[in-house]
Parts: C-alpha cells; structure tokens; sequence
C-alpha cells in the first residue's frame, strides 16, 4: 500500500516502530480469534477488519483465523461454519492459516508439565466456592492454598491422573502459582486446568477430559503460531501481565506483544452473548439472523453489505479509550454505499388503484428508465405501462393540507416517475367512505416532456397493476428506542427498551415485474421508499427494508425523546 494511502491508528505506530526496530525479524503476524460459541457481531466485525486489515497492509503479513474452543460445554461446529461464512463475507481469506487451539492441547499439556517442574504450578483441590475465598479482593491480599506446597513428583502424578479422568469435575484443578498478594486478581495463582468429564469435543472428540483455561491457551497458541502482535479489547488489559508471564516463565522461542484496543459500544444496541441470547429465546427476535440483530448474520439479511461495514470499521478508528459511537454513524456508512451502488426501481407499499380513463384498454408500452440517476455503467431498464396502475396511497389527498404537499389531489396534477402526467377527475370510495381508486385521465404528450402552460411540481412512482408482482416487505428499524438500553439510568431492564416498531410487515405491496427474479440478498433503492433487499426466504418473494432514505431519528435524538 502506497504510504500516502496507508491507514494510520496508535495499533499501527507500534507495529511501524516494531518493523523499523527489526523485532520479530521485520514481521508482522495477527490473528483473529474467536471462541465458536455463538453468532459474531459488529463487535467482532471490527476486530476482524482490523487484524485482517493489517495483514493486508504491510509487506508479507499474514492473519490466522483461529477459534479458541477449549470449552466443549459452550462450543458447536454449527459457529465454526458460521464465524467462517461471516470473515469470508466481509471480504476476508484466510487462506492455509486457519487453527483450533485444540491443535494444540498435546502442547500445552506438556507446557503445563514444564510449569510443575519448575516449581511454578501445581495441582489444587480446592473448590470454585473455596478458591473465591481464598482469592481475597481488590483491597486485601489473597491467602495461598494449602495445596501450593505440594511436590513436584506429587503434582506430575495428579496431572496426568487429572488427564486420564481419574478425578470428579471441579474436585481438582491446575493453578499457576505466582503471587497471592499480587495487586493485580488474574496473577493470584489462577488455574491452568479443570476437569470436564464427558464432553464431546467438535474437533477432539472424547479423548480429552481436562481443558486448558484461555490465558493459558492463548498466549501459547499465539506463540505456537508466530503471531507477533496479539490485538485484543480493553478488558484483558489487566491480564497482560499473566500473557507475558506464563511466555517469560516457560522461556518461548518468540514473545507476541499484547496491544489492547477499545471494544465497539454502539447506540440503540446489545452485543453481550447472554442479552442476543435472551432476544433470541424470549422470541422477540426471530433468531440470531434476524434483520433487527447485531450479529453480522443479521446485518447481511437485513441488505447491509460487507463494504459499508469495513467503511464504518475505518470511519470509527481505533483508539486507548471507551466511547459511545452513534447508530448514524453506522447507518450513513449504509446509505453511502447503497445510493452509490443499488439500482433504482419502484415498489408500491401500500397500494391504491388508478384507472386512467382515456387510456386504450388492450394497450401497452415499454417505457425507459435509468437503473441509477448518476451511473450510466449501470444501464437502464424497461418498464411496463398499462390503463391500471398502482400508486402508494400516502401520495394522494383529496384535498391538500399545504402548498408543501406536491402529491396527487382531487383535480389536480403529478407527474409519473418515468412516465406521463395525470390529472385525477373522480375518487371512488365503498360503503364505509374509504378510497379505493381514482378515475383519472393522462396527458399523452407529456413523456419526457413539460405540459405545455402548466407546471407540474410532484412526481410519484407507481407499477403497472397487470405486470406488477406482490410481494410481503418488512420495514425493520433499530430494535431498540433507548440509547444505551442496558444500561438505561432509570434502572430498567434492556428488555424493557425493545422498541415497538421495529418491525412492521406489509403483506402485499405492488412491486416492478423484474423483482420477481431478484437474488436472495441483491439490493435495490425503492424510489422515495428507501433501500431493500431479497429475503432468502425460498417459497415466498419477500424484500426487508435495509434502511430509510434519511435519517428519521436524528429529529427525535435532538429532541432527546423518543421514537
């Protein structure tokens, strides 16, 4: 990359100094690791950007894929499949460089072994409840196990009888011991090892029944790999230290360095695994990829495409410090790209019948239109014109409230999208005085051309109902009408700010004819309506509504109230 070009944070000046410096023999090494116990999120999309990101920017760099599954309990093939679909989506190719830290377990069994026999770990027969008690708290030193001074040929004994499930789960575990009066918690002796009986591994199947913990399997995982920076999120700066002493102590051929980076806290959003979880089974989701859900599953369904997620990822940065981003923030990064990039059509969403009286009933004709208003590469289309159209029912009163109304009125004139101007002569209603259609007649030397002596101020858009496809459409918004809905100051519960209208279902909306034979996930703009994309749904023709044309919550977020 050109350096004029080249992106520019604190995570890359240290990288920069590392190289100039020659560490690592001028190499630059990173991973992305996640533990397959879930859906990713955008969270995570930040992170995958970012190491991925690097290993695209500088000479001979490269980025592993590894998932950290060391918890059979929590783990399932079905995320491993998952987290791969997500990195390949957003533009991202491991190549060779995919692992599982249960490559490694024959290794670090035998690091831990090292760790006895230098006197720095040993076999604890503690319970959980007991080794909280003895851990003591942030302002009071912690008191040492009675097991510490066990021997070294005592503890090569219990491990490996630990390893061949001689022992009940939690009656034993691994600890380092390091220092129990150590001001930082993760350094008063934490355990390596414990025992899960009777679990089966996606990778390993049974053959193991004592699993590393994921300080200890991460820093040598890293190690084992060649990665040379480590880049995590702000929470495991207090466990820097345990990374670099379990490194130091077993005297590693290489030494990663650990940069911490601040994690993404995004508006009107949740990404902890136990909330999505609690979404997803409470049922107000319809499940991880639901359009209304964080997880990159969810963006891709709902339209958002993987470029505007690696822009917001470069928009935001990196940085030392925790911040609060804006949910616009994102949502321009959306629209940026899909007004640049999805054709134009039109969709009639809440559907009201024209008839245009002087109009041939056995008559009808292809009219042209752009597929994109600024991109001529882009081509044009043919559109079907016909005696009955549909036009949406919000673009028309029977009498107007305002002079800033530029729609269609009772005796008055509008302009078709790529069409003729009308003028609306009669309005027929039902019993109950409801609108059911307009009698109207159109001006046939009008087409790419101005009435002559009028001036016509609105243009709507409109289908031809004989060549129109229905369609169910799904206008998603955030799901959440609170800022910071977990943590709200007034107490309540996240729950509690699930915002109503987050989704609303249009069951029969009047589209173009071409939308019949969309692609699952292709993206298009409903002119006036907003950006929406092919739902994978295979039986039925369903478009979710990616997002709005403008900001509708920037109005109300000024206002402080909500939607």
């Amino acid at each position: 990359m050109p350096e004029e070009k080249k992106k520019s944070n604190f995570i890359r000046q240290i990288i920069d100094a590392d190289v100039a410096a020659g560490r690592n023999d001028g190499r630059v090494a990173t991973r992305f690791p996640p533990e397959p116990n879930g859906y990713l999120h955008i969270g995570h999309a930040k992170s995958i950007c970012l190491n991925f990101g690097i290993a695209e920017d500088y000479p001979n760099a490269t980025c592993n894929l590894r998932f950290d599954d060391t918890n059979p309990a929590k783990e399932e093939q079905e995320f491993v499949e998952a987290i791969k679909q997500d990195v390949h989506w957003l533009g991202y190719d491991w190549g060779e460089r995919l692992f599982f830290a249960s490559d490694y377990f024959e290794q670090l069994y035998d690091f831990a072994v090292q760790l006895i026999e230098k006197k720095k770990a040993y076999v604890c027969d503690q319970s959980p409840e007991e080794m909280r008690e003895y851990r003591g708290t942030l302002t009071e030193p912690g008191r040492d196990s009675p097991y510490r001074e066990r021997s070294v040929e005592e503890n090569l004994d219990l491990f490996a009888r630990m390893r061949a499930g001689e022992f009940a789960d939690g009656s034993r575990t691994l600890r380092a011991r390091i220092d129990m009066a150590s001001p930082n918690l993760n350094l008063r002796d934490p355990a390596i090892y414990r025992i899960r009986r009777g679990l089966k591994h996606h990778q390993t199947g049974e053959s193991w029944c004592i699993f590393p913990m994921y300080d200890f399997t991460h820093c040598l995982s890293d190690m084992l790999e060649g990665i040379t920076h480590s880049l995590c999120t702000l929470e495991f700066e207090d466990h820097r230290p345990l990374y670099d002493w379990y490194l130091d102590t077993l005297e590693t051929p290489c030494h990663p360095r650990q940069i911490e980076f601040s994690r993404l806290n995004l508006e009107y959003t949740v990404v902890s695994k136990r909330k999505l979880t609690q979404l997803v089974e409470q049922g107000v989701v319809a499940g991880w990829d639901d359009p209304r859900m964080p997880t990159i599953a969810g963006l891709r369904r709902r339209g958002v495409t993987p470029a505007a997620i690696r822009e917001f990822a470069d928009r935001i940065g990196v940085t030392k410090a925790d911040n609060l981003v804006e949910m616009g923030q994102l949502e321009n990064c959306i629209r940026d790209d899909l007004n640049q990039n999805a054709p134009r059509v039109m969709g009639v969403l809440q559907p009201l019948k024209v008839t245009l009286e002087n109009y041939p009933e056995d008559q009808e004709e292809w009219l042209e239109a752009a597929n994109h208003p600024q991109r001529e590469s882009m081509g044009k289309r043919q559109i079907p014109f016909a005696r009955e159209l549909w036009i949406d029912r919000d673009d028309f009163l029977e009498v107007a409230p305002n002079k800033k109304f530029k729609r269609l009125v009772a005796g008055g004139e509008v302009r078709l999208r790529n069409a003729y101007v009308i003028r609306c002569d009669e309005v027929i209603k039902n019993a109950d005085g409801e609108i059911v259609e307009l009698r109207c007649h159109y001006d046939e030397a009008t087409l790419g051309a101005n009435p002559e002596g009028r001036k016509i101020k609105g243009v709507i858009h409109w289908v031809s109902a004989r060549h129109a496809v229905p369609a169910e459409v799904r206008l998603y918004d955030r799901l959440f009408n609170h800022p910071t809905p977990d943590n709200a100051r007034d107490g309540s519960d996240f729950i509690d700010h699930v915002n109503p209208d987050s989704l609303r279902i249009i069951e029969q909306a009047m589209l173009e004819s071409g939308l019949a034979d969309a692609e699952p996930g292709a993206a298009f703009q409903f002119e006036r309506e907003g950006y929406f994309c092919r739902d994978p749904e295979p039986d039925r023709l369903v478009f979710n509504r990616t997002i709005t044309l403008r900001d509708t919550w920037a109005r109300i977020e000024k206002a402080g109230g909500k939607k």
